[in-house]
């Protein structure tokens, strides 16, 4: 027990620990490398976050827009009963029928114009929807690269516990694909 209180090691802290003060080139090797490892890691972490949150957002937008989009419908509706009891008034006795012709050509008129801006939010909403997929993918990409260099980095600390060169050998063809997988992300593919 130290002063400020119980410090536990991992078995491979203890291992880094033993490779720092000794001469062990193989053990210093896979300390650097881990340290590189965690390092990127830790870079596509925040763009796996980063990119999750823009999806989200993305989703939220085109949300807002569909909402819009069946208020406008809401109102062509509106627009549509009135238009259908103007219509209903011209075939009724002593009505004002030149009257009514000029309310039903109006909201004719007026079902247009609201049916073009509730199209409008609508193909909003489905960019913004296409948005959010491709950022989603993209958040999975980087999620799968960090994924691969958190393994790479657990098969560095068997290496440095079992003395393995092959599992060395591993470690970094799996963090090399880790950032391969990373570049796809990057590339958005």
């Amino acid at each position: 027990m130290s002063a400020e209180g119980f410090h536990v090691h991992g078995p491979h802290d203890h291992e880094l620990e033993h490779a720092a003060h000794g001469n062990d080139q193989f053990a210093s090797k896979i300390a650097v490398m881990t340290a590189i490892m965690a390092t990127v890691g830790a870079l596509f972490g925040f763009q796996g976050g980063a990119t999750q949150n823009d999806a989200a957002m993305f989703k939220n937008e085109a949300a807002i827009k569909k909402t819009e989009a069946a208020n406008q419908w809401n109102f062509y509706q509106s627009k549509s009963s009135k238009q259908n009891l103007a219509e209903l008034a011209m075939i009724l006795p002593g009505a004002d029928v030149e009257k009514y012709k000029t309310k039903v050509a109006r909201y004719d008129t007026e079902k247009e114009a609201i049916k073009l801006v509730a199209e409008k939010f609508e193909a909003e909403s489905t960019e913004w929807d296409k948005k959010s997929e491709a950022a989603l993918h993209q958040h999975h990409r980087w999620a799968q690269a960090m994924t691969a260099l958190q393994i790479a980095i657990s098969l560095a600390a068997i290496t440095l516990l079992t003395k393995k060169k092959w599992l060395q050998f591993t470690s970094y063809g799996v963090a090399a694909a880790g950032v391969g997988i990373a570049a796809l992300a990057w590339l958005h593919i």
